[in-house]
């Protein structure tokens, strides 16, 4: 059995199109992950802010030792 130059075009032309397959999913996997990235700290953000109002701000005590 002989392989032939079809043979092995037929072959590229399959890894081909895998491999385009393979990086769209991978690239509509990160825009996903992006999105959901950008939620959780917004999202974050927002409680924090809603949090730090209700407390009052900040307080500090300073102590001087002698």
């Amino acid at each position: 059995m002989a392989i032939t130059r079809d043979d092995l075009e037929a072959k590229l032309r399959e890894i081909e199109t895998i491999v385009d397959e393979t990086k769209v999913q991978a690239r509509n996997t990160g825009v996903v992950v992006a999105v959901a990235v950008v939620a959780v700290v917004a999202l974050a953000f927002v409680f924090g802010r809603r949090k730090g109002k209700t407390q009052g701000g900040a307080r500090i005590e300073v102590y001087q030792l002698r």
